[in-house]
């Protein structure tokens, strides 16, 4: 355990809180978003291929539903349009140029009162201005059309009266029924207060806004990769973990001496132990030199030898 003292620094701890952070965002948060995000776009293509082939169905057994699951669904409404109930809906485009959605007022047989966007009309004059725009057929009608769900208001645009028309900057029924002056049924769908998407050849329609295109998008793939990266951070910390073991280990090591290798002694010979003489080299004999004397073996000839005579 000693060796882990060092993960109670500051510095790695304040590492920890944040991978242990990170990870908790991409599991509880960021993952969660991508994949919900994926999940409502595969609900809206369902909706979209299966209202294609369903036929349409009359809007008055719409309006008191739940309005669950009730976008995109094809319909029928009969009545007249409300005169003098065009609203503009500004920063469109249409074919990649600056263009209004056109909106009115369409009153049902029963009296009750929706909110039908007409469709798409290309701006004039360099797109700052909208050009001249017919009004809806009167008498009674008869639509085909979808529903669609209001798309909110936002706050820090107010409706407006410019070249002689309201506009707006987004299609929501409750803030067209404060501006027109009088109620819109909102049709249910999905807790927001729906209206009515005009279909092509339909009448007073302009160019009616497409389908979005049956496609997921890449939000699945956004979802699992923050779940990989909730994965990963925590892996990449026990790595760095491991590798600072491993450095730590490494500079102990390179830090403790290393023991002396033992050497044998040198032999000491014994104290009384004569050295061995060398040996004499033999002389070598000359032409004129005598013959050597004889050793004496005696004792009186030995002092003989030695003293030049014999001694009485």
């Amino acid at each position: 355990m000693r060796r882990l003292t060092f993960l109670f620094r500051p510095s790695w701890l304040i590492l920890a809180v944040v991978v242990a952070g990170f990870a908790y965002l991409c599991f509880s948060v960021l993952a969660p978003w991508q994949l919900g995000k994926n999940t409502r776009t595969s609900e809206r293509n369902d909706r979209i291929s299966n209202s294609v082939q369903a036929d349409p169905v009359d809007i008055t057994t719409m309006l008191s539903g739940s309005g669950k699951n009730t976008e995109w669904r094809r319909v029928t409404a009969t009545g007249s349009y409300v005169p003098d109930s065009t609203v503009l809906v500004r920063l469109r485009h249409l074919d990649g140029q600056p263009a209004y959605t056109v909106l009115a007022a369409f009153r049902l047989d029963d009296g009750r009162t929706l909110l039908v966007d007409r469709g798409q009309i290309a701006a004039a004059e360099g797109g700052t201005h909208p050009p001249a725009i017919a009004a809806p057929p009167t008498g009674e009608q008869h639509l085909e059309a979808r529903i669609r769900a209001s798309e909110g208001v936002i706050e820090k645009k107010p409706p407006t009266t410019e070249d002689g028309y309201r506009q707006v900057y987004t299609t929501d029924t409750a803030q067209e029924s404060t501006l027109l002056g009088y109620p819109l049924t909102p049709i249910p769908t999905d807790g927001l207060g729906g209206y009515l998407q005009l279909e092509a050849n339909q009448p007073g329609a302009f160019t009616p806004d497409p389908l979005p295109q049956l496609d997921a998008g890449p939000y699945l793939s956004y979802g699992l990769q923050w779940l990989a990266f909730g994965v990963m951070a925590p892996l990449g910390l026990g790595y760095f973990i491991w590798a600072e073991l491993r450095a730590r280990r490494r500079e102990k090591a390179e830090a403790t001496p290393e023991p002396a290798a033992p050497t044998s002694p040198e032999p000491i010979a014994p104290a009384d132990t004569p050295e061995p003489e060398s040996p004499t080299p033999a002389r070598s004999a000359k032409p004129n030199d005598p013959a050597p004397k004889p050793k004496p073996t005696s004792n009186e000839a030995r002092l003989a030898d030695r003293y030049g005579g014999t001694r009485r």
